[in-house]
C-alpha cells in the first residue's frame, strides 16, 4: 500500500527529548517500511526516517523559540498533504481532528488515531458535526467519554524489539518518567518512595502551561534527600534510566489514553506500578507486569512487592503485546478495510450511475444518491 503518515510538527520524529506521539509515528512508520509498504512521512525537516519524509516545518515547534503560532505551520501542512492526496492509498493523520473538514471532501480513505484524552466537552459537538470521521483510540478506555464516535479499531502501541535490552537482577531506586502536571501526580510518586525509605529518580518534562505548579507545588518536595530530579531525558539515556530501575511508578490521576512509559518500561522488565485510570488495566497486567492500585496505600505495598517480580516475565510479556511489529500489523489491517470499503462504494456508485444512465425515466434523483455516497464512512466521493 501507498500509505502517507502525517505527524505533529512540535517534536521531531523521533523526537529529540520529550513526545509520545511522535515518537509512536516513528514507530509505526519504520514498522510499515519493514512491512513493504510504500510509506511518506509528513513531518517536521529535522525528522529521520526510512520512508519519503516531506518537510513541513524546517524543525520542531517545541523547542523553535520563533515559533508564535503552531497552528498556522499546522494548516500549512495539511494542504500540502491534501494536494498529493491522490498518490496514496490512505491517509493516516496523528494530528487529532485537523484534517477532519478537508478529509470529508476529498475520496482518498483516510483515517485518524486520537492519541490525547477525549473527555473534553467541545468533542461532543465536533464530532457529532464529523460523525462520519473514522477515528483509531489507542486503548479501549479512551472510546468511553465518545463511545458513539466512528470508532473503527483500537490499536495499542508498540516498541521495536531490540529497541531496548533486559535489565535484570537487583535494582535499587525507583522511576518516574513524564510530564510534571497535576494529572501525572508525581506528588505520589515521591510519598510512596519516602514511605518505602527508597531513591526516587525522576526524569520529567516542565511544560510552560504547569510552570507555576512545579514552582509551587512540586519543586518543594524535591528537597528530599531521597529524591533526584534529572529533567528531561532522550531516547538514548531511557534504557539505562529505565533498566535501572526496582520499579517505575505511574501514580496517574486521568483518564490516560494509553502510557508509553509503561511498556518502555516492561521493555527494560523493569515491573510497573500503576493507578487504575483510563487505559492502565488494559495495557497492565497484574502480578506479571507489575502492579494495579487503587490508593496510594496500595500502591506503598505494592511497590514493595513489584521489586521481586521476575523481570525476565516482565519482558516476555512486553514482547508478546506491545511490539512496533504488531502495531503496524493492526494498523496495515485496518487501512486494507478502509481501502477495500471505498472500492467497493465507488464500485455500487458506478454501477447507480450507469443503472440511471440505461433508464429512460431516471430523473435526477439517481445522481444524488451517487452523491449522497459521500462521507458514509469517512471517505467521500469527489
Amino acid at each position: 500500500m501507498r500509505i502517507a503518515q502525517i505527524s505533529p510538527l512540535h517534536e521531531s520524529v523521533p523526537p529529540k527529548l520529550y513526545g509520545g506521539t511522535e515518537r509512536v509515528v516513528h514507530f509505526l512508520t519504520e514498522a510499515l517500511v519493514d512491512l513493504g509498504h510504500e510509506v511518506t512521512l509528513f513531518a517536521s525537516g529535522d525528522s529521520t526516517t526510512r520512508a519519503e519524509l516531506v518537510p513541513c516545518a524546517p524543525a520542531a515547534l517545541r523547542l523553535n523559540k520563533g515559533v508564535q503560532d503552531p497552528l498556522a505551520q499546522h494548516v500549512n501542512m495539511m494542504e500540502r498533504v491534501f494536494a498529493r492526496a491522490r498518490e496514496f492509498d490512505v491517509l493516516h493523520f496523528h494530528t487529532d481532528y485537523l484534517a477532519f473538514a478537508l478529509a470529508r471532501r476529498q475520496s482518498v480513505p483516510h483515517v485518524t488515531t486520537m492519541h490525547g484524552r477525549m473527555d473534553i466537552p467541545d468533542y461532543g459537538p465536533l464530532f457529532r458535526t464529523y460523525a462520519e470521521a473514522p477515528i483509531i483510540s489507542i486503548s479501549d478506555a479512551q472510546r468511553d467519554p465518545l463511545p458513539r464516535a466512528n470508532w473503527v479499531g483500537t490499536v495499542y502501541h508498540g516498541l521495536p524489539v531490540d529497541l531496548y535490552k533486559p535489565c535484570l537482577g537487583h535494582k535499587s531506586y525507583l522511576a518516574f518518567v513524564g510530564r510534571i502536571s497535576p494529572e501525572k501526580r508525581v506528588d505520589r510518586a515521591v510519598e510512596i518512595a519516602k514511605r518505602l525509605g527508597m531513591p526516587l529518580k525522576i526524569a520529567a518534562k516542565v511544560g510552560e502551561a504547569d510552570r507555576k505548579y512545579y514552582e509551587e507545588q512540586i519543586e518543594p518536595l524535591f528537597r528530599d534527600p531521597l529524591v533526584e530530579y534529572v529533567g528531561e531525558i532522550g531516547e538514548a539515556e531511557k534504557n539505562e534510566f529505565l533498566g535501572g530501575a526496582a520499579a517505575l511508578l505511574f501514580p496517574i490521576d486521568w483518564p490516560e489514553p494509553f502510557g508509553l512509559v509503561m511498556i518502555e518500561a516492561m521493555a527494560c522488565g523493569t515491573p510497573v506500578v500503576a493507578f487504575r485510570c483510563g487505559s492502565v488495566p488494559e495495557v497492565m497486567r497484574d502480578r506479571v507486569s507489575g502492579y494495579v492500585v487503587d490508593t496510594l496505600d496500595q500502591a506503598v505495598s505494592a511497590t514493595a512487592r513489584a521489586v521481586e517480580l521476575p523481570r525476565d516475565r516482565v519482558r516476555a510479556y512486553f514482547e508478546e503485546r506491545f511490539t512496533a511489529p504488531r502495531m503496524a500489523a493492526d494498523y496495515a489491517a485496518i487501512f486494507e478495510e478502509l481501502v477495500t470499503g471505498a472500492r467497493l462504494r465507488r464500485a455500487g456508485g458506478r454501477a447507480a450511475f450507469g443503472l440511471a444512465a440505461i433508464d429512460s425515466d431516471a430523473d435526477a434523483e439517481g445522481g444524488r444518491g451517487v452523491d449522497g455516497l459521500g462521507g458514509e464512512a469517512g471517505v467521500g466521493m469527489d
